[in-house]
């Protein structure tokens, strides 16, 4: 392995879902900063064409925005097609997307919410990694990484289902790992902790609570998006090319 393009993403091509903000945008512009080709995809195509301007502007990269829902398979269909009209195909795909419309005991969590969490959290990576498949087998293999949660490895409080669909996704990211190593396409999972996101700002917010919750960790600070990124990165380049059906945690040790 040549030590110094060990990381390089040159002439690769990556689709990010979930893109717009916090760790999808980070992992974006480090994959558009080590030289790939970045399809970045979101709900909204306003904030995705800012975004991709921007990454322009620092990497020099060639950026697709492209609006997609990862709950509509139609959409990930859509998302597919155009990534290989542009690019001609894809080599590394990136299952960021996620949601938690609950909060609370899982008692409290009724049929529909329990669908779209499966749904967007297990069903869409799924179905966009099977989608996927084919044109990474035709161009000699490829990287998908699934961003899940220490959720998925022991169950946060008031997000008990969330954490069933991370455990899932766990659990799929090893599935797909032992099927499709014959066809060169590795698998692995990234399990961030506690970042500082939008999503968690209500913890980051109050100095007390955050105390609260790094205090007894061994890396005792919360982490940031692009200390994921970094991991997400290295999970994508030919650096972990004998790296499949892993679970990675980025989690200051929370899980330890």
């Amino acid at each position: 392995m040549n030590y110094t393009e060990a990381f390089s993403l040159k002439d690769k091509v990556a689709i990010i879902t979930g893109a717009s903000k916090g760790i999808g945008e980070s992992i974006a512009r480090f994959f558009a900063a080590y030289g790939a080709k970045v399809v970045i995809s979101s709900r909204k195509q306003a904030d995705l064409e800012v975004l991709a301007e921007d990454i322009r502007k620092q990497s020099g990269s060639e950026v697709l925005p492209f609006a997609a829902h990862s709950g509509d398979i139609n959409q990930l269909k859509k998302l597919l097609d155009k990534t290989t009209e542009v690019f001609g195909g894809v080599d590394i795909l990136v299952n960021n997307a996620a949601t938690n419309p609950v909060f609370g005991p899982a008692l409290d969590c009724d049929a529909a919410a329990f669908d779209k969490i499966m749904g967007v959290n297990v069903r869409a990576p799924f179905e966009f990694s099977k989608m996927v498949h084919p044109v990474m087998k035709s161009r000699g293999g490829g990287s998908i990484v699934n961003i899940s949660s220490i959720a998925g490895i022991t169950p946060d409080p008031g997000l008990g289902i969330y954490s069933v669909s991370k455990a899932s996704l766990n659990m799929l990211t090893k599935v797909l790992a032992k099927e499709w190593g014959p066809d060169h396409i590795r698998v692995n999972s990234v399990c961030p902790g506690l970042i500082k996101t939008k999503f968690s700002q209500a913890l980051w917010e109050n100095d007390k609570i955050l105390e609260h919750f790094t205090k007894r960790l061994p890396i005792a600070r919360m982490g940031s998006v692009e200390e994921v990124a970094a991991l997400v990165l290295y999970l994508s380049s030919d650096a972990s090319s004998y790296t499949t059906g892993g679970i990675f945690s980025v989690d200051g040790g929370t899980v330890i």
